[in-house]
């Protein structure tokens, strides 16, 4: 009672908060019920409590800065139902308890406050199709402001609050319906595309009730990003020729009236040029771009043009040239944008005078989906560290001191965890690699224990401290719970190191990347941690990959979990939906060097394999099709090499339903416990003090 009487006392004190006070009484006590049953919960890391701790994305600070909407996803398993879904929740920027703001069983996304603060708009498929919903701030019935065909893509206010504009692919002709009800809707690969193309809506009704909407865009050409003007005549695009993501390195951009007219080129040089942004002042817009070449392996820096039309100047390059755009500063000086910066994930202002980037947020950890006030004077964002789950903060933007706002995890138990700390060292060659290294729950100084090597994705992803008890492929404090120390390498390749450290595997994989990752594992054996003869290693995509290519180097390994692998680029190229980024990698096309593709593809080394390798793939994989594991799979079981598949259905790149996600570490640590000769060591289960 004492906790309902206080937070009257808070509306009353602030009245803004008045409905926020009101609504989150139960969710106030709720959390102290949970915390209250979760005394006698688990004390050890499983993937039951993982999957406990929620993700937390797509913050959105209201102009006046009051008010912080943020979406939250969790994982829904019950019955049958095995998916995840997303749900927005507001909190105050002083701090006051979060209370969820969508509710219902159609997931919620994509908030954003209108310019005058008084509405909140999201998107969801409630009506069946993705559309966009607005809802008063204060509260009310959601209303559903647009009727797309095809279902909305992304959407932005006008300045005004007037007219939302938003993307729309192709809906199906007429003769495609009846196709299709007949049965009879071949597919013509590379065919009859189904472009995106902008529209807006006005918020006002007609005299007949209705909105007017109002398509901005046609013609053979895919549109990815936009944006309003100042002024909201005009809206500025990025558009692709078609919807593949292997045509995403030719974007250019564009500008058309926003109340229809020609489309006018604005950005038309090679490569990709993408996430217009205009000024506040309307005189300017910023953009990523390549730069006036296809850079496929992975560029990104920030370029300024005129409104009107001109040529694009470079700012200043970020340290790892790998930048994604945010806004503007209200003052039209600089641009904020966020990458990788070594294990971090930072937000940086780009003076557009060309001047040197500030960093914004000096921290060693993550900071994700960053937005900003009117006055772009504070900012709202997800943090999280090795050891600490996600949530919302806050900070000035020219003074960083960072407020924590939201607990969407006092009522999930927090068992002792296996510590995370960063290491550097140096390849066979000299360069520098670094990585992050999890101990095992409660490891001593001294002691020797089973060592997993976890490459990631990309090659140009990058190992962040992010939290380590969280759900995902590789459970990592599931591991460090059954006794393992974990190594995560940021190999050559990867990004938050610069571009000359991204490009460093040109046309070398499989060879300066295993000697990162190998000269780590000697790292961690010379420490006295890792043990010699207890070693495994696994990875997805191309983690993946290297796993396949480091079982074919070395037998050093005891055990192998190949996920979502790419032993045979030869194959892959032809297969997968991004073949131009394999093939910037290796230089140029298969048929014009064999040698290279054989050369870097383990396919082609298979009969050095001894080591057990379990491989693990989605039936639906288009990215690393299926194929790919299969053929490594079958010449392992030929050759007499232990080994098992698992294919897990309706999967794609990775899983996307819960229940399939959890069933993926608890198979490694089988296969890793067998055949390094151990038996799982779980932790004594002793009661979690403080649990929250």
């Amino acid at each position: 009672m004492t906790i309902i009487t206080q937070t009257f006392h808070l509306a009353m004190k602030k009245p803004a908060t008045v409905l926020l006070a009101l609504l989150s009484l139960t969710l106030i006590v709720q959390p102290a019920l949970a915390q209250s049953a979760g005394g006698a919960a688990t004390a050890q890391w499983t993937p039951e409590l993982a999957m406990q701790y929620k993700s937390l994305s797509q913050t959105a600070l209201s102009p006046d800065g009051s008010l912080v909407a943020y979406v939250v996803r969790e994982p829904i398993m019950k019955g049958e139902k095995s998916e995840y879904r997303n749900h927005i929740w507001i909190t105050t920027a002083d701090g006051t308890p979060s209370y969820q703001y969508t509710q219902g069983e159609a997931s919620c996304i994509s908030p954003a406050f209108s310019p005058d603060g008084q509405y909140l708009a999201f998107t969801s498929a409630r009506s069946d199709k993705n559309q966009v919903w607005i809802m008063r701030v204060r509260g009310g019935e959601a209303e559903q402001v647009t009727d797309a065909e095809a279902g909305v893509g992304a959407f932005r206010w006008a300045p005004d609050g007037s007219r939302i504009a938003y993307t729309m692919r192709d809906p199906d002709t007429d003769e495609e319906k009846k196709r299709k009800k007949e049965k009879r809707d071949v597919i013509l690969v590379d065919k009859n595309f189904k472009f995106s193309h902008l529209y807006t809506t006005t918020l006002a009704k007609n005299d007949e009730g209705e909105r007017q909407t109002q398509r901005l865009t046609s013609g053979d050409f895919h549109v990815t990003e936009f944006d309003w003007s100042p002024d909201g005549r005009t809206l500025v695009f990025a558009h692709q020729p078609d919807p593949r993501i292997n045509t995403r390195s030719t974007r250019d951009l564009a500008v058309v009236p926003s109340d229809s007219g020609a489309v006018t080129p604005l950005v038309t040089w090679a490569g990709a040029d993408r996430d217009p942004r205009f000024s506040p002042d309307g005189r300017t817009i910023a953009f990523v771009s390549h730069g006036g070449q296809v850079e496929d392996i992975g560029l990104g820096d920030v370029y300024v043009i005129p409104a009107s039309g001109g040529t694009p100047q470079k700012l200043a390059e970020t340290p790892d040239r790998n930048a994604n755009l945010l806004q503007w500063s209200a003052d039209s000086r600089s641009v904020f944008i966020t990458e990788a910066r070594r294990t971090a994930r930072v937000v940086y202002a780009v003076p557009a005078d060309g001047a040197a980037p500030r960093l914004v947020t000096p921290v060693e950890d993550v900071v994700s989906s960053a937005s900003f006030d009117r006055s772009t004077r504070r900012m709202a964002f997800v943090y999280q560290t090795p050891h600490t789950p996600p949530d919302v903060h806050i900070a000035s933007v020219d003074n960083f001191a960072m407020r924590k706002i939201t607990d969407q995890h006092a009522g999930v138990a927090r068992p002792p965890m296996g510590r995370t700390e960063r290491l550097t060292w140096k390849s066979n060659d000299g360069l520098e690699i670094e990585g992050l290294l999890t101990y095992p729950v409660g490891y001593q100084a001294g002691q020797r224990v089973p060592l997993v090597l976890q490459i990631h994705g990309g090659p140009a992803g990058v190992f962040t401290g992010s939290f380590t008890g969280g759900s995902g492929i590789y459970m990592t404090q599931v591991f460090a719970e059954r006794g393992y120390a974990v190594l995560r390498p940021n190999p050559r390749g990867s990004s938050g190191y610069g571009k000359d450290f991204r490009y460093a595997n040109f046309k070398d994989w499989g060879f300066g990347d295993y000697e990162d990752a190998m000269s780590g594992v000697d790292k961690v054996v010379a420490m006295g941690v890792g043990h010699e003869d207890s070693l495994a290693v696994m990875g997805w995509s191309y983690g993946g990959y290297l796993t396949s290519f480091l079982v074919t180097r070395t037998g050093r390994f005891k055990a192998a979990s190949m996920g979502a692998g790419l032993p045979n680029l030869v194959s892959m190229v032809t297969t997968t939906d991004i073949p131009d980024y394999l093939v910037a990698h290796m230089g140029g096309e298969f048929w014009n060097d064999y040698e290279t593709y054989e050369k870097h593809s383990a396919i082609y080394r298979i009969k050095n394999v001894t080591t057990p390798t379990q491989v693990i793939h989605g039936a639906r994989d288009l990215r690393v099709p299926f194929t790919q594991g299969q053929e490594f799979y079958v010449a392992l079981d030929r050759l007499g090499v232990p080994t098992e598949m698992i294919v897990y259905p309706r999967t794609p790149h990775g899983p996307r339903e819960p229940r399939l996600l959890m069933d993926v570490t608890p198979r490694i640590l089988k296969w890793f416990e067998h055949h390094l000769q151990r038996q799982a060591q779980p932790a004594e289960e002793t009661p979690v003090e403080g649990s929250f």
